[in-house]
């Protein structure tokens, strides 16, 4: 500070007050800009009449904003206040950096409810405060709100009195009315004299050295002492952004600096923030823990907070920085978040549109007005960007349908009073519509015919203007041409306008270009997988030419591994000539293992338990490895395979399954689960695949199994027979113990784009199974399995899929006219998860079981048969002969949730099993209870002549074997979940048969590591 000593005399205070005011203007008037110098005109006329130089004060922030612009005009004057405040340097025209609403324009200040300081004067020059002070004493800290510094323009002469509070950024009230210490003052200098500066000194620093501070500045030992170089001083200082308050003396050439550090920033600490969590905030607030604090940065930091909530749609967000004092000169930063509503689409509105309705144009934008049936639908939020993609979506709709010269004049979108919803219309131009005038081809590629290439294109003369079909010929010129070694050829549409005749002539030229050759392949990303189960996927190789359509093809083929990201693409980077290409194979591994683990209890099974683990990429080698483990109180299954699609890096796989599985069938009776008969098969397969083309292969296997099927004597057996009433004729059949020797070979053809999840392509699969190769069972069984898919607009994709089979006995070992010469267990069954609408073998032939009640338990005459299905017996006895087919059509939903992995999807499953010998226990039956044995029987008498009870009266229908087809609808979902890939379907069965039982819910869960 550098101040003239004056008499202590009215006058001379007077004068010094005088001359303090006229320098402060002098300097702070260089400063503003025209507008505001023009205003106080009466304090620079009083100023001009001072005698002498004034002393000069440097308060905190008088170098800072002598460089800025005034923001907003400060009346200059306020009253004193009642309460004691933090004292604010108001000698800067501008003010400091609001905080309260960083994203709108600079606030205005009151005059009454903002008190502002006046000018100052000699007699207020005291060391100004930091904007928050630390107690002298430990206090318990609060949070303070941070307002906007509001500084008072040089204001003309009055009287010296105490400063006006200003709200600051420190809103820690100070008293005021405490005795000011006066700060240091020097002789008196006169103006024109400029004497060397003999030292510099640096008082108040805590943190910093000395040394540091003198290095920002240019002022050296040596130096003249001028006015501009002790403004530059304070103006390197506070550019630092490292001190709330500077102050400069000069003592007779000893120049004095003292400084107030800024506080350091203890944590950031956020509250009201429940839709943006803080490890999305955190990382876009540039202040942190041990910075030094700064208004700008706290402003800075505010904006970027809001800018995220506008990202989110919550135009209605604000932001309210507090900040907690501490000892040591510390400081919280506290961001208090109002978060407020999402802000909707209430309206879209068109104007201009005349072809078309608003309806149709709203259905092709992104964008969705805010409907109480969207609730969950993100698009009805608004974005900017998305706006600005919507006005993309209507010319591209425009375009495709003939209107080439259609515009959107402006797009505005407008804020509700309540900040809750936004308003968005849309001005728009049509013009006219085109259709096309002469479609040509010209090629200069010696290999190409541009009249041949232009016959075969898919756009013709006189059709409607379609720009996607233009865009559309582009890609397949482009992909004709590469398959033929042109990968860098070029292909550009050239478009003649005819207004007159509304025509659009389009000619494709496809420049020169050299033919290239694949120079080399890389492979980059794959951690895991080693590079050789990439590269063999690869249709061609270093030196081959290059073949746009192989390249496809490879992509394909890398995809289906389902090692790798879904959008996985092979690309081409130039190589070291211009004939030379790069082929990059990018990936992204992701896990390729699956666990399903499921457990449940039932009232029927008791105790249920699934698990299976599968790596399908074993040790990086693409070899497949899994087990399967499935334990009720009915079945018992153990399953072990292993895979090697490469043996011996050759393009042949080779498979082994082992497995041991014991199951029951059961039928029920009163909702009782009665065991009919116990299967156990223990056996191998052993599976060999080799290419016989790019898109065809050939899959032979070898199956042995060892069977025993046996049935509870004392419960189904009569005179130790097996008894057709009790267990029924085809159980009666399948009893024994029987090896199967099996041979089979089955054909695939396959040219789907990806394995896991197609969505355009097709496969085949026809199969032959003979059992006679040894062993005591002989049938011959055949099957075909098909498969389409296509890639609709849109993102959708729909399927047809079928599948049939038959088997032929190749030996009648058939007892009589009533058995069937193919097994039970050797047949065909249908039913869930094959045909859904339908519970697990509820399709097909099978009889039925319906008890009598009230019949005269003497005679066994007369009763009434059941109508409760819960009581009948249902046993499905399979076919010979199936047929079943799909029809599905999955549905694209939006980004989010394409990024959960939900897939939606309507059905319609079509099928029916049929084909099997009419077994002799159909019509009504009695059965009695031996009064020597207890056990059922079907004699009237016991073997003591005595006669037996009646225990049980029915009949039994065969049902349900009939070629006609069984139709259910539904929806279902694919979720891949955290828990691992689920399934849901909901499915109503349109048309069924006597006998056929129905499911409507089913679902399915697993994991993937």
């Amino acid at each position: 500070m550098i101040a003239w000593n004056a008499n202590r005399t009215a006058a001379g205070q007077w004068g010094a007050t005088a001359s303090v005011a006229m320098l402060l203007a002098t300097s702070c008037l260089a400063a503003l800009p025209d507008s505001v110098l023009a205003a106080p005109q009466d304090a620079a006329q009083d100023a001009t009449a001072a005698p002498a130089p004034a002393p000069r004060h440097f308060n905190a922030l008088f170098a800072k904003h002598r460089r800025a612009k005034a923001e907003a005009p400060v009346p200059a004057e306020a009253p004193a206040p009642t309460a004691a405040a933090a004292p604010v340097i108001a000698a800067t025209p501008a003010a400091a950096p609001a905080l309260a609403e960083p994203p709108a324009a600079p606030m205005p200040v009151a005059a009454a409810p903002e008190p502002v300081a006046p000018a100052p004067t000699v007699a207020d020059t005291a060391s100004p405060e930091p904007a928050v002070a630390p107690a002298p004493r430990p206090r318990p800290a609060r949070a303070v709100a941070i307002k906007p510094a509001v500084v008072a323009k040089p204001a003309a002469t009055r009287a010296p009195t105490r400063s006006a509070p200003a709200k600051t950024g420190a809103a820690v009230p100070i008293a005021l009315d405490a005795p000011t210490p006066a700060a240091p003052r020097a002789a008196a200098v006169p103006a024109q004299v400029s004497e060397p500066v003999r030292s510099i000194t640096v008082e108040g620093a805590q943190r910093l050295e000395a040394d540091t501070i003198l290095s920002y500045i240019r002022m050296h030992v040596g130096d003249r002492y001028t006015q501009a170089g002790a403004d530059q001083v304070l103006k390197d200082l506070f550019a630092t952004e490292l001190f709330a308050d500077v102050q400069l003396r000069n003592d007779n050439g000893a120049v004095v600096i003292e400084v107030k550090e800024n506080p350091v920033v203890n944590r950031i600490i956020l509250e009201g923030n429940k839709r943006l969590k803080e490890d999305k905030i955190l990382p876009e607030i540039k202040l942190s823990a041990r910075q030094i604090f700064t208004r700008s940065k706290v402003r800075a930091d505010v904006t970027r907070i809001i800018e995220l909530y506008k990202r989110e749609g919550r135009f209605a967000a604000s932001v309210e920085p507090k900040m907690v004092s501490l000892d040591q000169n510390r400081v919280d930063i506290v961001f208090e978040i109002t978060e407020g509503p999402k802000s909707k689409v209430r309206q879209i509105n068109i104007l201009g549109a005349k072809t078309f309705t608003v309806t149709q144009l709203r259905a092709v934008m992104v964008t969705k007005q805010s409907r109480s049936f969207r609730a969950f639908s993100s698009g009805t939020s608004y974005d900017p960007d998305r706006l600005a993609f919507d006005q993309q979506k209507l010319r591209q709709y425009y375009l495709t349908q003939g209107y080439a010269d259609f515009r959107v004049v402006s797009a505005v979108a407008e804020l509700t009073p309540d900040k809750r919803d936004f308003i968005v219309t849309y001005v728009v131009e049509e013009g006219k519509r085109y259709k096309f005038g002469d479609v040509k081809v010209e090629s200069q590629l010696r290999d190409f015919n541009g009249e041949q290439l232009a016959k075969r294109l898919a756009i013709k003369k006189a059709q409607w203007y379609n720009a996607k079909a233009v865009e559309d010929t582009v890609d397949a010129l482009t992909e004709t041409v590469g398959s033929f070694g042109y990968a860098f050829a070029d292909v550009r549409p050239d478009f003649q306008r005819d207004k007159d005749k509304q025509t659009m002539s389009v000619t494709f030229r496809i420049a020169e270009a050299p033919r290239v050759y694949v120079e080399r392949i890389d492979v980059n990303g794959n951690t895991l997988t080693e590079d050789k189960v990439i590269r063999r996927e690869f249709r061609l190789g270093e030196g081959d030419a290059f073949n746009s359509y192989q390249i496809k093809r490879s992509s394909n083929r890398i995809k289906s591994l389902g090692y790798f990201q879904e959008k996985f693409e092979i690309e081409q980077k130039p190589g070291s000539s211009a004939d030379r290409v790069a082929l990059e194979a990018n990936v992204e591994e992701k896990p390729t293992g699956q666990l399903q683990l499921s457990a449940g209890y039932s009232s029927l099974e008791s105790f249920i338990f699934q698990a299976s683990i599968q790596q399908n990429n074993f040790r990086g080698r693409g070899e497949t490895v899994g087990a399967t483990v499935n334990y009720s109180a009915y079945s018992k299954a153990v399953q072990l395979n292993f895979t090697e699609p490469y043996v011996s890096d050759r393009n042949v796989s080779l498979g082994v399954d082992l497995y041991r599985r014991d199951s029951s069938s059961f039928n029920f009776y009163n909702a009782n689960r009665n065991t009919t008969y116990r299967q156990n098969t223990t056996g191998f397969q052993l599976r060999a695949g080799v290419p016989l083309t790019e898109f065809s292969s050939l899959i032979g296997r070898y199956t042995l199994n060892y069977e025993q099927v046996s049935l509870d004597q004392a419960t189904y057996y009569i005179n130790g027979s097996c008894s057709v009433y009790l267990a029924g004729q085809y159980l009666c059949d399948a009893i024994g113990t029987r090896t199967s020797s099996i041979l089979g070979a089955s054909y695939v053809y396959d040219t789907l784009d990806n394995r896991l999840h197609p969505t355009r392509g097709n496969t085949f699969i026809a199969g032959v199974d003979v059992a006679g190769l040894g062993g005591s069972v002989k049938y011959a069984r055949a099957s075909i399995n098909a498969a389409h898919y296509i890639a609709l607009p849109r993102g959708f994709i729909f399927s047809l899929r079928g599948e049939a089979g038959a088997i032929r006995a190749l030996k009648n070992n058939a007892a009589n006219a009533f058995q069937d010469s193919v097994r039970l267990t050797d047949r065909f069954f249908l039913g869930e998860p094959q045909m859904r609408g339908f519970d697990i073998r509820g399709v097909g032939p099978r009889v039925l079981r319906k008890y009598f009640s009230g019949f005269n338990p003497t005679s066994g005459n007369g009763g009434t048969v059941s109508t409760d299905k819960n009581t009948w017996v249902n046993d499905a006895l399979g076919g010979k002969y199936y047929y079943l087919g799909h029809a599905e059509l999955e549905i694209p939903l939006g980004t989010g949730a394409r990024e959960l992995g939900l897939r939606p999807s309507l059905f319609m499953d079509a099928g029916a099993v049929f084909g099997v010998t009419r077994p002799a226990a159909v019509g009504t039956t009695i059965l009695y209870t031996d009064a020597v044995t207890g056990k059922y029987t079907t004699n009237a008498t016991a073997s003591n002549g005595i006669a037996n009870a009646i225990a049980q009266k029915f009949e039994e229908d065969f049902v349900g074997d009939s070629p006609k087809p069984r139709i259910s609808i539904g929806f279902g979902v694919n979720w891949n979940s955290p828990f691992g890939p689920f399934r849901i379907d909901i499915a109503k069965s349109l048309t069924y048969v006597d006998g056929d039982t129905r499911k409507t819910f089913s679902f399915n869960v697993g994991t993937q590591f």
